[in-house]
């Protein structure tokens, strides 16, 4: 296999994509598993939650933004869900190609860029967008749910880029 260095931009872009792919998708059950146990806000202020408040901000209806499917007699959401995986998929694809050009966003195994994100989301755009409350009318345990979960949320998939690009060098074709 070539050396690293001197892959081409395509190459590392290509893989950052394959590698952010995986670990958004396996990360985004991560996360959703994280507010199982630690669920970041009230049963009231789910009712719309913020992904389906921010789609509504940008116009999409009620009826899309809560649409949904019953499984094991519970609605399930799945347009929020297209929301949430989306984004886990497109942060865990960007860190994957930050990854390739600047090793230090892999500081403390990416718990550092899921902080980063935490602050730019839930401290900044958000509350700017009006979306969720400003920080200061947040309840702790939002705060504390958002802050831990996002950390693990990034370190998955900073084991799962780190996991699957090291068998992506190993491979063995026989």
């Amino acid at each position: 296999m070539q050396d690293v260095a001197k892959e081409s931009a395509g190459t590392k872009f290509w893989r950052a994509v394959y590698l952010g792919i995986i670990g958004g998708i396996i990360s985004g059950f991560v996360k959703i598993g994280w507010e199982g146990l630690l669920p970041p806000r009230t049963t009231i202020r789910n009712l719309t939650n913020p992904p389906q408040e921010l789609m509504q901000q940008m116009g999409i209806p009620y009826r899309v933004t809560h649409a949904y499917f019953t499984y094991s007699g519970q609605h399930v959401q799945f347009v929020s869900l297209i929301l949430h995986f989306g984004f886990s998929i497109v942060f865990a694809i960007l860190y994957c190609w930050l990854a390739e050009y600047w090793l230090k966003v892999t500081f403390l195994q990416g718990t550092v860029y899921g902080f980063v994100i935490w602050i730019a989301f839930h401290i900044i755009i958000l509350p700017a967008l009006g979306t969720i409350p400003a920080p200061w009318l947040q309840p702790f345990d939002e705060h504390f749910s958002e802050f831990l979960g996002h950390l693990i949320w990034a370190w998955t998939f900073e084991i799962c880029r780190h996991d699957f690009k090291a068998r992506m060098k190993h491979v063995v074709i026989e």
